[in-house]
């Protein structure tokens, strides 16, 4: 059996802070409500003068704003006084079992852990044990690396997935914590964040019980060639890469220093942070991201995209049919524009989404005036599938059952494949690591 290191986890050394107040304290991932100004106002409003994982990170939303490398520049500085002034309670060596109940009444159960980073890697048809999801986009790891490069704290809003049908790993975990151990923190998110509760696996026991799940998945995942795809990237793709990226180059630095082999198995920043969660829970929804096209010829991609995927196309009444049918399929898709609403039904058995939009992009490659954007939800489907010529495409649910199958056999997933949850539902801000000494 092997170990939990060679599997590439490790038990985190964990900062939380003392007398936890998790409405002030935690504030959601930075990638979230890039447009919304009014949200994180409301949300230095909710932290206000108390210590808060908000004056630890860089909302998007202000990534485009001129005074970044300031922002940059009081991050660090706080982070240092929060470790310096005794906001944080003595680092607790420790994976933590949460349960994270959103405001739509669904509970995700997770494990936080830390990842080695030289057992991931985001580049296509990687065989590393953990990997990309979606198609990275190198153009956006730079301006993080300026966040996380010599950053005393990381502070993880990634999310990974393991494919855990049994439910050995994070429902064994949540077995354990139930045992009648008291909570590390228990309370309410602010900004309709729902609640959270976490709880310290620390023994020898817990350490036994999460060695074992994870070989025996590791065993269940086993690819003919050896190699194992135990973990897939669901949120925080890119920040990830950044992380990687800053290991990768901050190892090169130590190297040409003269560091040992042992000095660079051991350093903080050769591992991230980061929430596991079973892609089967219940309580973990998939949400497919929608398309909509504006200025072609909405029949004549239609009629290209039911001949390569040989499918067959069918003219329903209303956008209700049309809705019911595309959600009851694996692999149909809906298209709405000039008040027509069209379903191509297709025999695909993997992930729809991954043969679907690299044949948009080889349409669009000619058409100079088309644009293409991504939308969420059904009503903007229709909605935007009802102006002028504009094409709205309605995909099918995510298949759990085949979603590590998909990125094994084809790679990452084209951009914008899917969502997990509603943005409400987002991963919090809450435990702390330290990365880089100060």
């Amino acid at each position: 059996m092997k170990t939990i290191n060679e599997l590439g986890l490790r038990v985190p050394e964990i900062l939380l802070p003392k007398n936890i107040d998790l409405k002030s304290w935690s504030v959601i991932a930075c990638d979230q409500y890039t447009q919304d100004r009014d949200y994180w106002k409301k949300t230095a409003e909710a932290a206000g003068t108390k210590p808060s994982t908000l004056n630890l990170i860089l909302p998007e939303v202000y990534l485009n704003d001129g005074d970044k490398a300031e922002r940059i520049a009081k991050i660090r500085k706080t982070m240092k006084a929060y470790l310096e002034s005794g906001v944080f309670e003595a680092p607790r060596k420790a994976f933590i079992y949460l349960e994270r109940t959103s405001s739509f009444g669904r509970t995700r159960k997770g494990l936080i852990a830390q990842i080695d980073l030289e057992t991931y890697e985001w580049k296509p048809f990687s065989k590393a044990n953990i990997r990309a999801t979606e198609a990275t986009i190198v153009d956006r790891i730079p301006p993080r690396k300026e966040i996380r490069k010599g950053a005393p704290l990381e502070l993880p809003h990634i999310m990974l997935l393991v494919n855990d049908k049994d439910g050995l790993l994070i429902e064994g975990a949540g077995k354990l914590a139930h045992d009648g151990r008291a909570a590390l923190y228990d309370g309410e998110l602010m900004q309709k964040g729902g609640s959270i509760k976490g709880w310290a696996l620390e023994s020898q026991k817990d350490l036994e019980s999460i060695t074992e799940a994870l070989n025996k998945i590791a065993d269940k995942n086993r690819a003919a060639d050896g190699s194992t795809f135990l973990f897939a990237v669901g949120d925080g793709n890119h920040s990830l890469a950044t992380a990687k990226a800053v290991w990768d180059e901050y190892k090169a630095e130590l190297i040409a220093g003269g560091a040992s082999q042992a000095e660079l198995a051991e350093n903080p920043v050769r591992f991230a942070l980061v929430e596991i969660v079973n892609i089967y829970d219940q309580g973990l929804t998939f949400e497919p991201i929608h398309r909509v096209i504006f200025n072609i010829d909405a029949e004549e991609l239609i009629e290209k995209l039911a001949d390569q995927l040989d499918g067959s196309v069918k003219e329903l009444a209303n956008a209700e049919e049309l809705e019911k049918a595309v959600k009851a399929s694996h692999a149909d898709f809906g298209f709405v524009f000039a008040k027509r609403f069209l379903l191509l039904h297709t025999e695909i058995r993997e992930l729809a989404v991954a043969r679907l939009q690299p044949l948009i992009d080889e349409y669009l490659k000619d058409k100079e005036k088309a644009e293409i954007d991504y939308i969420h939800g059904s009503e903007e489907v229709f909605r935007l599938g009802k102006k002028e010529g504009a094409l709205s495409i309605m995909l099918p649910p995510i298949a759990k059952d085949s979603f590590f199958e998909t990125i094994n056999g084809r790679g990452p997933l084209p951009r914008k494949s899917f969502s997990m949850g509603e943005a409400d539902e987002k991963r919090f801000y809450l435990e702390c690591r330290k990365l880089f000494n100060c």
